[in-house]
Parts: structure tokens; C-alpha cells; sequence
């Protein structure tokens, strides 16, 4: 079958020829049975009228003139006369019968035999066939016994042709609705088909519009519906969804590193042109380098931040998991971050032991050291850190300060990619760091929820499964 050819019509062109198939090994069926039940019925039907016809012969020695009225037939025979009933059937349905003598001297009746000229021997009750003069018939004799009739043969014929005739009208019949079913079937066939393949041709046109026009926007939407096509679709407007969502995802986050790089790229360049322009002192230049420092340790963090986001999307075997002394971990860290002690700030903590994890080390710690510089980062003179592990329904690390906490609406927007509330857009964070926190817990099956009031402090709380 021809490659170019579209599916709806392959599908109905092995529909055709199937049926086509049908049809003939049907008709063919239809006329085998009908034909053997055909010629079963005129055998039984012959023998069945010679059998009746035997109980309407019988010999008197004188005629009955009131039955020969009535139209019975007599025949003179030996000294006397058989009596041929008004019942008997002679020719019924293109079976004659007819009464011979031991002989085979006709004595009464129509034979086609007997019009030939052909003498076929007699055998007392089985059905023969016999055939001359390339014409089949059916034969069933019965020898009569009783008072003046012993000897006598009554022979019944039929031809063969005569079931042929009575199958006649079941062939046309075939020919003409066999044929019909055949079309109707091929165009019904053909009408599923194209019904069937019609969401096909809806998610062909809305791939081709997004190719063209670059317009992820645009779905599917086949409407209710249980099948594989209906199945199909919807998978594939999820993942349509999924990937606008990642380009729009990837051009915000673009968008924003672009914007966070060039503030200090722009300090930077203003740095260098305006200490170049002339001679400075050694205090001039050391001041210089000290701030060309300072914005090329926020350039690196932020860039290290953004290999980080790449590798938990793209590549996670670069952070493989294991088993992860989870208590330690957070124990070492608050050991090492409590010596920072920035604006005098208190880092407390307690610990459940014995906690494990299943993770990537690296990354929790980035996780757990991040939270806790949010807390120095937006915390209060003289304020406070309290770090909390423990099993409760799985493993829960929280992390609350006292600090400037955060408003109702900023607490949606938090984990975002570059967002910082107001009162922090110009310090030293990238922006990243809650997005990494939470990036960071997904990637470990956890999940994180901050309660915070604006001027009182905020809690985070991260919760692992077991």
C-alpha cells in the first residue's frame, strides 16, 4: 500500500477488502447450505409423496361407479381393476409418480423416464440418483403388496434442476443485498474512519499553528472524552503547558540574571573609567579595587547560584544521593555559622540525633546555609537564630529569626527566581537563595512553608518524607 496514501483511506481500503471477503466466503456459505437443505427437501419431499401415494392404490374385482364419479381411476388388471384414488398425487412440485408393472410396463401415471424410453431397474425404498442425457434426477421406488397388487412398483421422480429453480430467487436475493451491504459497509466504513481520525487532524492543525507562529498559548482542547485520542490530546496540551511554562520560566530567569549581571558589570566599567582618567593616589586605587572586588564576588556568587538552577533542571546526576547523617550535617554548619555573630546576632539551635536522610550533602548544605543567612542577612541588632530538627510525620528542620519579617503579599513571592523584598534590593543577596531553598527541597521530596509577621520575625519550615 502506497505511503502517500492518508490513513482514513487505508483504513477503509482494508475494510473494503475484508469485507469484500466476507461477503464471498458468505455468499458462497449461503448457497452451499441452501442448496444441500435445497436437495435434502425435495428427496424428503419425494419420498414422502410416493408414501402417501401407496396407501391410494387398490384392486377390486368390479368398478364403484359412485367413486368413479368422485374421480377416482380404474385400471383393468388381471381380472379385475385397480383403484386409483382421487388423492393420489401424480405430479406435485415437479415430482411425478406413476404404477408399473414387475415388468416395467407402464400402467399408470407420467414418468420422464418412461417419456425417454429408459429402463431404470427398480430397488425397493432408497432414494437413487440417476442421470442420462446429461440431466440428473432423484428416484424412489416402492414395491406394493396387498390383495391384487403384489408386484406392482410405484416410482417417484423428480429432477435434480428443480431444487436449482427453487434456489433461483435466494441468489438474486443475495446478489442484490450482499452487494448492497458491501457499499453500505465500505461507506459507513469510510464515514467512521474519517469520524475516528477527526482529532487527529484537530492536533496536526494546532502543532502546525505552534511550529508556524511560535505560539505556545494554543491548545489542543478536543473537549470530554475517554479514548486514546481524547488521552492523547490532553497529554499532550499538559505538555504544551509544561513547555511554555519552561520558555517563559527560562526568559524571566534570563531576563533577570541579564538585569542582576549589569548592575555590577556597570559599576565595574564606571569604576575602572573613572580611576583611569587620571592619576590617583595609592588610597584612590586601593579604595577602587576593593569595590571592583566587592561586585566581582556578587557577579561569581550569583553566577555559581545560576549553575546550581541548571544542574538541579538539566543534569540531577550531577547531585547524587545517598545516606546523609542529616543531624550532623545541621549540627556542623550551625557550629560554623554561630561564629559570624553579624550585628550580634545569636545562633541557637537543637537537634534531634540520629536523623538520616537520603540526599546530596552539597546541596542540603546549601539549603541550610542559605536559611540561616537570610536570618543574619534581614535580622535585628541583637536579635536571635533558632534552628529546629526533629521527627514529626517525617523529618522537619525549621529555621526562625527575629527580623524584619515579611508581608502578606511579598510571602507569595519569595521563591522566586531574583525576587527581594524592597527594604533588601540593595544588599548583597542575588536573589536566588529562597528559590534555591525551595528548588532544593523539591529535588529531595520535601516541601517548604514560611509564617512570617512584618516587623516580628519570620519561620521556615521544611518537611522531608521518611
Amino acid at each position: 500500500m502506497k505511503k502517500n496514501l492518508s490513513i482514513r483511506v487505508k483504513i477503509t481500503a482494508w475494510f473494503s477488502g475484508i469485507m469484500a471477503f466476507i461477503v464471498v466466503v458468505t455468499f458462497g456459505i449461503i448457497f452451499w447450505v441452501s442448496n444441500s437443505v435445497t436437495q435434502k427437501n425435495i428427496q424428503d419431499d419425494l419420498v414422502e409423496i410416493v408414501e402417501s401415494n401407496v396407501d391410494e392404490i387398490e384392486f377390486y374385482q368390479e368398478k364403484n361407479e359412485r367413486k368413479e364419479l368422485h374421480g377416482d381411476q380404474y385400471i383393468e388388471y388381471l381380472d379385475g381393476y385397480l383403484e386409483i384414488d382421487d388423492d393420489f398425487l401424480d405430479q406435485v412440485n415437479g415430482i411425478y409418480s406413476s404404477l408399473y408393472e414387475e415388468t416395467g410396463k407402464l400402467l399408470y401415471g407420467e414418468s420422464p423416464s418412461a417419456r425417454s424410453d429408459v429402463e431404470i431397474p427398480f430397488s425397493d425404498g432408497i432414494v437413487r440418483k440417476i442421470t442420462w442425457d446429461r440431466n440428473a434426477y432423484y428416484v424412489y421406488d416402492r414395491l406394493l403388496s396387498g390383495y391384487g397388487i403384489d408386484g406392482l412398483w410405484l416410482r417417484g421422480m423428480v429432477s435434480q434442476n428443480q431444487g436449482t429453480r427453487q434456489l433461483q430467487w435466494l441468489v438474486r436475493l443475495s446478489m442484490i443485498a450482499l452487494p448492497g451491504l458491501f457499499v453500505v459497509a465500505v461507506i459507513g466504513g469510510y464515514w467512521i474512519a474519517g469520524r475516528t481520525l477527526r482529532p487527529v487532524h484537530q492536533i496536526t492543525r494546532a502543532a502546525a499553528q505552534i511550529s508556524q507562529g511560535q505560539d505556545l498559548d494554543k491548545r489542543i482542547h478536543l473537549g470530554s472524552g475517554t479514548d486514546e485520542l481524547h488521552q492523547l490530546a490532553d497529554v499532550l496540551d499538559n505538555m504544551i503547558g509544561r513547555l511554555d511554562k519552561a520558555f517563559k520560566t527560562e526568559q524571566q530567569f534570563t531576563s533577570d540574571a541579564s538585569h542582576e549581571l549589569r548592575t555590577p558589570m556597570s559599576v565595574i566599567m564606571a569604576q575602572c573609567e573613572y580611576t583611569l582618567e587620571n592619576t590617583r593616589t595609592p588610597k584612590e586605587y586601593e579604595d577602587a579595587l576593593k569595590v571592583i572586588w566587592r561586585q566581582g564576588r556578587k557577579m561569581s556568587k550569583l553566577i555559581e547560584d545560576m549553575l546550581c538552577f541548571a544542574r538541579l533542571e538539566q543534569n540531577k546526576d550531577s547531585y547524587p544521593k545517598e545516606a546523609v547523617h542529616f543531624s550532623t550535617l545541621v549540627e556542623d554548619i550551625c557550629v560554623d555559622m554561630a561564629l559570624l555573630q553579624s550585628r550580634n546576632i545569636v545562633l541557637d539551635w537543637e537537634i534531634e540525633p540520629n536523623i538520616i536522610l537520603v540526599g546530596n550533602a552539597m546541596l542540603l548544605t546549601r539549603m541550610i546555609t542559605n536559611l540561616i543567612s537570610n536570618g543574619y542577612r534581614y535580622g535585628k541588632q541583637n536579635g536571635r537564630i533558632s534552628v529546629r530538627l526533629k521527627r514529626e510525620s517525617g523529618i522537619l528542620l525549621a529555621v526562625e529569626d527575629n527580623g524584619i519579617g515579611i508581608s502578606d503579599e511579598q510571602q507569595e513571592k519569595i521563591f522566586e527566581r531574583f525576587y527581594r523584598v524592597d527594604t533588601a534590593r540593595f544588599s548583597e543577596g542575588t536573589g536566588l537563595g529562597l528559590a534555591m531553598v525551595k528548588d532544593i527541597a523539591k529535588y529531595h521530596g520535601g516541601t517548604v512553608e514560611v509564617i512570617s509577621v512584618l516587623g516580628e520575625g519570620s519561620r521556615f519550615t521544611i518537611k522531608f518524607p521518611i
